[in-house]
C-alpha cells in the first residue's frame, strides 16, 4: 500500500521495525509499502544511524547556490531602497550602477524579491489599463523644443491652507524646469516662473498645456493672457482636447510621482512645501535614473535653446496685403464703421484681417486664426 501524506513518519517507523524483525527481506517489505528498494535501504540507514529522527524529512535546500545574490550587493539594494524608499527595483540598479558599475548587479526581479523579503515593498493596488484612443499631440525631435506646463491637484497643507503646484517640464528629456507652489493658479505668478525659465534658458517652440486657467480661457481659439504673450514671443501655445490627459501623459505621470514623493501627507505650509518640491526637483533632474531615457537621468539629456529671451517684447507683424487694427481697451476693433467685438485678452494688441473671398475676411492674431468675419452679415464666426 503507498505511504499517505498525513501518517508518512508512522509508516517509516513500522517499515524499519518489519525489517528489524527480519521475518520480510527488503524486496518484500519495499512492494509491500509501495516504495522501492532504494528509498528502503535509504530509510533503513538513516534510522541505523540517527534513530526515529532520521526518518523524518530534510530539507532540499541546496548546500551552496552559485545563482544567490552576495549578501553585500542586496545590502547596497536596501540600503538604496532605504535612502529612496519610493524608487522601485529597475531604478534603484540603475542609480546603483552608475556609482559602483565594477559591481554584478542582480535582475530586476531579485532585487524586487529581496525588497520584498525585507518588507519594503507594498503591494500595490493594479491599476486598470485605459487606452488613450488618441495619437501623440505633437512630434517632437530636441530638448526645450517643447515644454510642458500644468497645475498638479490642489491640496491643503497642515496649516489649512491651499497649495496650488505649477510644474514646467521639457518634453524630450522630462527635464524640471519648475516647481513652485501657489497659493492660486492666477495667471501673474505664472507668468514670473516662466520669465525666469525664458531668461535662463531660453524660448521653445511650443508650450503644451491643458484647457485650465492661466493656460486658456472662453475667449476666440481659447486665447488668455498668458497665451497671448508667448504669441508675442514667437511660441506657440497647443491645447490638449478637453478630457484627455493622456495628451500630455508624461507630465501626469511626473505628476504622480511628484505626489508620491512630497505630498502624502503634505508639508505643515506652503514654504515648508515648497522645500519638499526643491529637493524633489533636484533629485529628479540630477539622480533618478528614467527608464525611457536609457536609464539616465533628465539633467544628462535636455539641452537649452539658441533662441534668446528678448529683451523688449516684440509686436505682431503681418504681410503688407493685410489690414491691421489694434483691440480697445474694450475688446473691440473698428472696421468700416462698425464695432467688431474680438476678446479682451486681445486689449492692445495688433490683429490682421486678410480678404479671402469677396466679404469674408479672416481674422488673425500673429499666426493664430482667430475666426471668419462676414461683412454682408455683420457676424464673426470663431
Amino acid at each position: 500500500m503507498p505511504w499517505k501524506e498525513t501518517e508518512l513518519m508512522k509508516e517509516r517507523v513500522c517499515f524499519v521495525a518489519k525489517v528489524e524483525e527480519g521475518r520480510f527481506n527488503m524486496s518484500e517489505l519495499s512492494e509491500r509499502y509501495g516504495v522501492s528498494r532504494k528509498t528502503g535501504y535509504k530509510w533503513w540507514g538513516r534510522y541505523q544511524e540517527e534513530g526515529i529522527v532520521g526518518l523524518q524529512d530534510r530539507s532540499r535546500a541546496p548546500h551552496h547556490s552559485p545563482h544567490r545574490t552576495p549578501e553585500k550587493v542586496a545590502e547596497a539594494i536596501v540600503e538604496a531602497r532605504r535612502k529612496h524608499p519610493r524608487w522601485g527595483a529597475h531604478t534603484l540598479l540603475a542609480w546603483l550602477g552608475r556609482r559602483h558599475p565594477e559591481v554584478k548587479w542582480p535582475a530586476d526581479s531579485t532585487a524586487q524579491e529581496i525588497l520584498k523579503r525585507e518588507g519594503l515593498i507594498e503591494p500595490r493596488r493594479r491599476r486598470r489599463g485605459r487606452a488613450s484612443g488618441s495619437k501623440p499631440v505633437l512630434e517632437v525631435k530636441e530638448p526645450h523644443e517643447v515644454l510642458t506646463a500644468d497645475f498638479k491637484g490642489e491640496f491643503r497643507t497642515r496649516d489649512g491652507y491651499y497649495c496650488y503646484p505649477l510644474t514646467v517640464e521639457d518634453y524630450i528629456s522630462r527635464y524640471l524646469l519648475a516647481c513652485r507652489a501657489f497659493g492660486s493658479t492666477a495667471g501673474g505668478p505664472v507668468k514670473g516662473v516662466l520669465v525666469q525659465i525664458f531668461r535662463e534658458y531660453g524660448l521653445p517652440r511650443v508650450i503644451l498645456t491643458d484647457n485650465g486657467t492661466p493656460f486658456a480661457s472662453t475667449a476666440l481659439r481659447r486665447l488668455s493672457r498668458l497665451s497671448v504673450w508667448w504669441i508675442r514671443l514667437g511660441i506657440d501655445p497647443v491645447l490638449i482636447q478637453p478630457g484627455h490627459p493622456e495628451q500630455n501623459g508624461r507630465h501626469e505621470r511626473m505628476h504622480r510621482t511628484l505626489k508620491e514623493h512630497t505630498t502624502l501627507p503634505p508639508a505643515g505650509n506652503r514654504g515648508a512645501q515648497q522645500k519638499r518640491f526643491d529637493r524633489f526637483q533636484a533629485e529628479y533632474n540630477q539622480e533618478r535614473p528614467h527608464q525611457a531615457l536609457q536609464d539616465r537621468t533628465p539633467a544628462e539629456v535636455y539641452r537649452p535653446s539658441a533662441r534668446p529671451y528678448p529683451k523688449r517684447l516684440p509686436r505682431v507683424e503681418y504681410p503688407g496685403y493685410f489690414e491691421v487694427r489694434r483691440v480697445g481697451s474694450n475688446g473691440c476693433i473698428h472696421w468700416r464703421g462698425q464695432r467688431l467685438f474680438l476678446s479682451n485678452v486681445l486689449q492692445g494688441q495688433d490683429v490682421g484681417l486678410n480678404e479671402i473671398e469677396d466679404g469674408i475676411w479672416s481674422v488673425c492674431f500673429g499666426p493664430v486664426l482667430l475666426g471668419r468675419y462676414d461683412e454682408r452679415q455683420q457676424c464673426l464666426y470663431g
